[in-house]
């Protein structure tokens, strides 16, 4: 009971709602990088990948969180050079942000030579089959350092750990929901997909930027690819347009009684 004596006051309730918000948020990259990793995977174990990785993430976070004091501790430096002190947490989002940047950049690359959908038609399935533990670990290593950016925005907007810990769990919940909805879309679309990875790269690059004390305000980046976003709907909008009327002017043409498809009957 005392856990839930916490949420007597409204200030927790308004709290509890910012904060899920954020985590959200801040959770996007999180599920454009498993949707991106999950694709990889056969169809029947598409679902399993996306809840195993989304668990990974919200156990991760939670461990983090009821380690707090571990956690203050990463902030302090280990080691300097020159005038620069490296700590716990900037060696991680250093190694993290180069991890990210590496694996963006080869999906990039063989979405652009369409390597990927040759080794489908030759069978792939089998060859995805076997890289689903190493799946999960890219997933796992990548969930730790998008799970310290979470965890340090909870701890400096609320001092309850169990309204951190609730926010998080609702947050996941929803990311669940519609992580086969986003990773659907973003992989029905090519367009949409080289987005995205463009998308990891700068996110890549801005932890490693965070890592070296540069820091680059996230409204920035989100705005950008919101933007981004709703240009290049429009763009897939406007060629479905494109598409529906030409399909239209052929079947216009076709003689009379002859179906879309079927060849003229020459008598």
């Amino acid at each position: 009971m005392e856990f839930l004596q916490v949420f007597t006051t409204p200030e927790a309730w308004i709290a509890l709602a910012t904060l899920t918000m954020l985590e959200i948020v801040l959770g996007v990259d999180n599920i454009i990088f498993i949707s991106v990793l999950v694709d990889r995977l056969p169809k029947h174990q598409q679902q399993r990948g996306r809840i195993i990785g989304l668990g990974l993430a919200m156990g991760t976070r939670i461990l983090l969180l009821l380690s707090l004091s571990w956690m203050m501790g990463l902030v302090e430096p280990i080691f300097t050079l020159g005038s620069m002190g490296f700590s716990g947490r900037d060696l991680i989002l250093f190694f993290g942000g180069l991890f990210l940047l590496y694996k963006a950049l080869v999906e990039i690359k063989e979405l652009m030579s369409g390597s990927h959908e040759e080794e489908e038609e030759k069978g792939g399935a089998a060859v995805k089959k076997a890289t689903f533990g190493m799946v999960l670990l890219q997933i796992a290593i990548i969930d730790i350092v998008f799970s310290l950016d979470s965890v340090i925005t909870a701890v400096g907007m609320v001092k309850e750990v169990e309204i951190m810990i609730v926010a998080i769990m609702i947050a996941v919940g929803i990311m669940m929901f519609s992580a086969k909805a986003i990773g659907e879309f973003v992989n029905k679309y090519p367009s949409i997909k080289m987005l995205a990875l463009c998308f990891l790269v700068i996110v890549g690059a801005v932890l490693i930027a965070e890592s070296l004390e540069f820091h680059i305000p996230k409204g920035y980046i989100y705005g950008a690819m919101g933007f981004s976003l709703i240009v290049e709907l429009c763009n897939i909008r406007m060629r479905r347009k494109h598409e529906l009327s030409i399909c239209d002017v052929r079947e216009e043409d076709l003689p009379a009684g002859a179906k879309p498809g079927q060849e003229p009957v020459n008598v």
